[in-house]
């Protein structure tokens, strides 16, 4: 079984932010793997558990198996999002490894995505949390990149805002890349999928 979370905050006001590229990007996966018909599917079809919104269903592999695959949105807003994802982790015994978590990145360019096995938080709260509530940093993360805040807006500010006009076509195509690099993390495994979308975006971006 796997274990994908997708972060955000709670809440009308947070629809469309930064800091909720996550729950976008669990959104559009939901409708990639045809568990869903549009975006605003995953809120009406989820049900409350471990904190959160959950949405689980099979996705076949490339060997005639099926995978059990469960998609959360932590309901406990970010810096709490530990809570959500320990208890399902706990509630199926999944380790680490089994875990996949998609999230907003400042550090990098809008439509630019980078997957991880595991490491810093890079001061991100939500991982930060995580971190705490699994007792290890050794977890696979997918970052989403939403442009460096400009130096005049405090990065507090700056995630908690919508995406500006100018960045949102970029946004859209992370959020498909976001999703083939899930479905591949699925199927064939991190290395598998670092080596393939890591390269890509950095070939897409120059």
């Amino acid at each position: 079984m796997k274990l994908i979370v997708g972060l955000g905050n709670p809440g009308g006001r947070y629809v469309g932010t930064r800091h909720n590229i996550g729950f976008e990007a669990l959104d559009r996966l939901a409708v990639r793997l045809g568990w869903t018909a549009g975006p605003g599917d995953f809120d009406r079809l989820a049900r409350s558990n471990f904190s959160g919104l959950a949405l689980d269903g099979s996705v076949a592999l490339p060997s005639g198996e099926c995978e059990r695959v469960l998609l959360l949105k932590p309901m406990t807003y970010m810096n709490c999002s530990g809570n959500a994802v320990a208890a399902a982790a706990g509630f199926y015994k999944l380790s680490p490894a089994e875990i996949l978590v998609l999230l907003d990145d400042l550090a990098l360019p809008s439509g630019r995505i980078r997957l991880r096995a595991g490491g810093s938080s890079g001061g991100h709260n939500g991982l930060k949390d995580i971190e705490r509530a699994l007792g290890t940093d050794r977890y696979p993360r997918l970052r989403i990149g939403i442009d460096p805040a400009p130096p005049e807006v405090p990065w507090r500010e700056y995630v908690l805002q919508p995406f500006g006009p100018w960045q949102r076509p970029a946004i859209e195509a992370a959020l498909d890349r976001a999703a083939s690099a899930t479905v591949t993390w699925i199927e064939d495994g991190i290395e598998t999928a670092m080596n393939r979308y890591n390269a890509e975006a950095t070939t897409d971006q120059g």
